[in-house]
């Protein structure tokens, strides 16, 4: 009986979770809605691509929502190989200035997206039944996260390849690993920083240049930080109203649907809508920290870390990449930025944490 009522519990804040998704998805759809009216976006089309995805997404939930998160460990040994081949195709056949999608007709999948959430998966089952402590295990979960960072860093995707780097952190922190171990981690990064910036394509390094001072080319390289900046200010108190933006509208500032379309809202609705938006982003990633903490086992643990932060690393750096505090290194922001691989994924790992609470803490 007891199970049954904590069951019970635990299915009403999993529809809150859910719920809460689906109001990010919401908002993101209108403001995509607003951003199709500019001038570059207006017979593109893709506020009906997104929509479709986002119905596909939904039919998903509703298959998906019931299952149990358990039976994903055994699919790693399938999922893992699988997602390392895709970017590795997307190499040699990638499309886009950055060779990061593969495409199939109308339809452009990314791998890098799906390649986060299995990774977390991957690294949560390895970590799970042993000891981070011990270094042949550390060194283990390095090279599991280390191939997807390289490939995804080749495309080159820095980006998503930083998330790699803090999904690791988060879930070797959980999982228990020591002071001493990360002080190396971190000695090892700071050593070999000069070859990761040789490796580096070149407009990569012109945008951490241009981080640290955009008017070094304010015409050029630090153009888009300069305008992020300036559209996120025309916006003032409450905003210019939905759908008057002008700096997006007349595409001063580029790629306002994905990577910039926080300057939509805060141009739009002002600080005070940036304000309402922050706060219902803050409640979405603090419903995912209790469900990290309240689960009993490792794998479902792990796995609920990862993904928060994943949500929260794309969050706070796409915010920061906008307002100046953090290069510009192309990044989505989870529900409202345009792109389907993104949205299913984000999906995905909603269902993921639905099931793991439905499901962990009733052992």
């Amino acid at each position: 009986m007891k199970q049954k009522l904590k069951y019970m519990r635990n299915s009403i804040s999993e529809k809150n979770l859910i719920s809460f998704s689906y109001i990010l998805i919401f908002i993101g759809l209108c403001i995509l809605f607003s951003a199709s009216k500019g001038i570059v976006l207006a017979k593109e089309g893709f506020l009906i691509r997104q929509i479709l995805w986002v119905l596909i997404g939904t039919f998903f939930v509703y298959i998906f929502r019931n299952s149990d998160y358990r039976g994903l460990e055994k699919a790693t040994y399938i999922f893992y190989p699988l997602i390392l081949i895709f970017l590795s195709i997307v190499l040699v056949k990638g499309e886009g200035r950055a060779s990061r999608w593969i495409g199939f007709g109308w339809f452009y999948f990314q791998p890098s997206e799906f390649a986060k959430l299995i990774v977390i998966i991957t690294l949560s089952s390895y970590l799970s039944r042993r000891d981070i402590r011990r270094f042949p295990v550390l060194f283990t979960s390095l090279i599991i996260v280390g191939i997807p960072f390289l490939l995804v860093f080749k495309q080159p995707n820095l980006g998503t390849a930083i998330i790699f780097i803090l999904i690791f952190l988060g879930i070797a922190y959980i999982a228990g690993i020591t002071r001493k171990q990360l002080i190396g981690l971190f000695l090892i990064v700071i050593l070999s920083s000069p070859l990761l910036w040789a490796i580096m394509r070149e407009y990569q390094r012109e945008r951490i240049l241009t981080f640290i001072n955009p008017m070094r080319d304010p015409l050029g390289k630090g153009y888009n930080l300069l305008q992020a900046k300036i559209t996120i200010g025309s916006g003032g108190f409450i905003g210019k109203g939905f759908m008057q933006g002008t700096q997006t509208k007349l595409a001063f500032l580029p790629e306002y649907h994905t990577d910039f379309i926080f300057c939509v809202i805060a141009e739009e609705f002002g600080f005070l809508g940036v304000l309402i938006f922050v706060l219902i982003y803050y409640y979405f990633l603090n419903k995912i920290l209790e469900i990290v903490k309240e689960t009993k086992d490792d794998f479902g643990k792990f796995v609920a870390t990862g993904i928060f932060v994943m949500f929260a690393g794309h969050f706070l750096i796409n915010l920061g990449m906008t307002i100046g505090i953090f290069p510009i290194v192309g990044i989505p922001l989870p529900f409202i930025s345009y792109g389907g691989s993104s949205l299913i994924v984000s999906i995905l790992s909603v269902i993921i944490l639905s099931s793991i609470k439905n499901y962990s803490t009733l052992f």
